[in-house]
């Protein structure tokens, strides 16, 4: 072998050493977070897009994600230390403030502004009011949390009472309502999607309203963490909200078949065709907010249906339970 094919396997084994030592140190400088989130959805689309689409990777963060089952267990995930970050109803925030806990979580960024629930019935109907409802059953989630608060909200607008025109069967868990309805348990329930539409698919029940659409904006799911966690990691809390951000801007920008390919990773047991339906009943009732800030009107209409509800009688002030420095930082 001659010199110059020497030196060039040399300059090759020098460069491929280069490249490699520069990927082990991008690795090393990846902080990893772990993320609790309430339920596995497409619902939060944003986040999923900033997973797959690598915006936290761009941000110099990998995501450990795992599903809670339940927003009172985030919130006891996020306390005792299990996990930084939180995903649920800002209302296990309130509930702790209202508590009286000095070094309680906050909030610093909104992903969706609605509930993502939707009324499912056993037969299809043509022209849907919420006065068919009289004198039948409601498969509502756990009392307390925001699927079955806002439902209550959306009836009692509607002239109904819980008790008297309606029952509330709340004997089934969160996670076991589809199969319970599909097994004969009530006459409605609430899904969110994919299930909804799964079940529409499947021929096993019929979407007739959007809980999000009747109940109106509300900050229904955000990020939240323990104060001291916010304060000693500030900068990684901006990093993990600009990457939410860029996921609100492209579900935001882009059609529901660009928005299914993005989040079709973590949706593997759905069709395609599926993830795009679902994404664009989602984009048809606004449910996705577009920039993480929490508006003060809609921590007000929070309020008002924990407090119809009765889980709040305490006043919480805006201010205690949301910061908004990062989502505004990250819209700059």
């Amino acid at each position: 072998m001659n010199l110059k094919k020497i030196i060039a396997l040399i300059l090759c084994a020098a460069a491929a050493l280069t490249v490699t030592a520069c990927t082990q140190d991008t690795n090393s400088q990846m902080e990893k977070v772990k993320v609790s989130e309430v339920t596995h959805s497409i619902f939060y689309a944003p986040m999923y897009a900033a997973i797959n689409n690598g915006y936290f990777r761009q941000e110099g963060i990998e995501i450990e994600l795992t599903n809670a089952g339940g927003s009172d267990k985030v919130m006891t995930s996020v306390i005792t230390g299990g996990v930084d970050i939180g995903f649920a109803g800002p209302e296990s925030v309130i509930y702790v403030c209202a508590r009286g806990k000095e070094d309680y979580p906050k909030v610093f960024a909104q992903l969706t502004q609605c509930d993502g629930s939707f009324l499912v019935g056993r037969q299809p109907v043509e022209d849907f009011s919420w006065q068919d409802l009289k004198g039948s059953t409601i498969l509502p989630g756990r009392k307390g949390g925001m699927p079955y608060m806002t439902l209550l909200y959306c009836l009692n607008q509607n002239g109904l009472e819980v008790g008297k025109d309606v029952m509330f069967d709340e004997s089934v868990s969160f996670d076991a309502m589809t199969g319970a309805f599909v097994a004969g348990t009530g006459d409605y329930v609430t899904v969110f999607e994919p299930g909804a539409t799964r079940l529409e698919t499947e021929g096993k029940g019929y979407i007739l309203a959007s809980v999000g659409e009747e109940g109106g904006q509300v900050p229904y799911t955000a990020y939240f963490a323990n104060s001291d966690f916010i304060r000693e990691n500030s900068d990684l809390v901006q990093r993990f909200t600009n990457a939410i951000y860029k996921g609100q801007q492209f579900v935001a920008s882009s059609d529901r078949r660009r928005i299914a390919r993005a989040i079709a990773p973590s949706f593997a047991d759905t069709d395609v065709s599926v993830i795009e339906k679902v994404v664009q009943n989602y984009k048809d009732i606004g449910a996705f907010s577009e920039d993480g800030a929490m508006r003060r009107e809609d921590f007000d209409r929070l309020c008002l249906i924990l407090e119809n509800a009765g889980e709040l009688s305490a006043d919480v002030n805006f201010d205690d339970i949301v910061d908004n420095t990062y989502a505004l930082r990250a819209k700059k």
